[in-house]
């Protein structure tokens, strides 16, 4: 039997639908009907639709922040038990795994430890061990899963080469037998950042992890963006010191290299403060250590400088920091926000929303999942 035309649209719209509803959880009507551009009579009648044959499921909005007054919206939300997404942030030391259900709520997570070098041989068969131990523990079966998302730490061609990202890819989709769509891991955060947390309010960001090393990534339009060579938003491989130190990334006298928590650590050793990681670094500066702090604004007066040029090229709605430095708060937030009023554009000054992450350290991994769901929203 041939399709008609209205029920050619009619699958379609419900594609439109479920592909948004993926990618940004629960959703009033009235968000969905903005976000799809979808009549309200139209979307309200496959909604119905949807909600009458399973798909989707009621959720209330116990949440009334920035609402108003009034009651809030009942929300629509994919069925939680329709499937599972998993999303790893495989970073230079260390490996966190997080699985979502269609609701985007965190059924399972867990952390592993992973050794200095980055190879697919070693990471790819920790991955699924850690995937199928936070399965277990959390009585979840892995035969369950819709798809798997993975971040990876550093610059596209320099830490992670081509055959060693789609070995990993191979390996994780033949042991589990599902999609695997792979992106950067700062990158991932910000996605997640703007569909889930900090920036959830605007439609372009800019995000900066500040942790060992310095990442970042662009959200415009809700999208995060790549650019044409895998390279946008790495803030922290902007030259400030062009006869500096050489970094890893081939480049010379790069913000990671004066500005990055590694760093960092090794410039409070030299003046007498040996601190273990960036835990003790940051409970050193809230401890009022002079070393500890001085070491901490001067880099956080770096890094506003070079989001200040940042600020001036692409206009952001918002900054969002995050990593383990941004627990700071204020104490490294005011520093960037006073580099970048002294040094944007007129217009930008005092007007640029500089603000810390909220997901705290499984951004990344749920921003796999944001990035899978965003490369592959029908699909998966």
């Amino acid at each position: 039997m041939t399709a008609t035309p209205a029920r050619r649209n009619r699958s379609a719209y419900d594609d439109l639908v479920l592909a948004e509803l993926r990618r940004s959880g629960a959703l009033s009507r009235a968000e969905l009907s903005r976000r799809t551009g979808l009549p309200k009579t139209t979307l309200f009648s496959i909604v119905a639709g949807l909600l009458e044959g399973g798909v989707l499921v009621e959720q209330s909005a116990g949440d009334t922040a920035g609402r108003g007054r009034g009651r809030p919206a009942t929300r629509v939300v994919l069925n939680p038990s329709a499937g599972l997404y998993a999303g790893f942030d495989i970073g230079r030391s260390r490996m966190r795994l997080v699985i979502v259900n269609t609701s985007h709520e965190v059924v399972a997570s867990g952390m592993h430890d992973l050794p200095s070098a980055v190879r697919a041989d070693v990471v790819a068969p920790a991955a699924a061990d850690l995937l199928r131990r936070a399965a277990g523990e959390a009585a979840v079966a892995p035969s369950t899963l819709t798809a798997i998302g993975a971040g990876l730490v550093g610059i596209a061609g320099v830490e992670w080469k081509p055959k060693e990202i789609e070995a990993l890819r191979t390996h994780i989709a033949e042991e589990f037998g599902v999609p695997v769509v792979l992106g950067n891991n700062s990158r991932a955060a910000a996605l997640a950042e703007a569909t889930w947390g900090a920036g959830r309010s605007v439609e372009d960001l800019v995000y900066v992890r500040w942790s060992t090393g310095i990442g970042g990534g662009l959200v415009v339009g809700g999208r995060a963006v790549a650019g044409a060579h895998g390279c946008a938003g790495e803030i922290g491989h902007v030259s400030v010191d062009p006869v500096g130190k050489p970094c890893h990334c081939g480049g010379r006298g790069c913000l990671e290299e004066v500005a990055g928590g590694a760093v960092l650590l090794e410039q409070c050793a030299r003046q007498g403060l040996a601190l273990a990681d960036l835990d003790a670094l940051v409970a050193a500066v809230r401890n009022l250590s002079p070393t500890a702090t001085r070491v901490v604004s001067t880099a956080a007066d770096r890094l506003g400088r070079v989001l200040a040029g940042t600020a001036a090229q692409l206009d952001p709605s918002r900054i969002v920091v995050g990593g383990e430095l941004a627990q700071l708060g204020s104490l490294v937030l005011d520093p960037i926000r006073q580099a970048i009023d002294r040094l944007a554009l007129p217009r930008a000054a005092g007007r640029v929303d500089v603000v810390q992450a909220d997901l705290g350290v499984n951004a990344a991994a749920l921003g796999a999942v944001a990035l899978l769901l965003q490369e592959e929203p029908t699909r998966v």
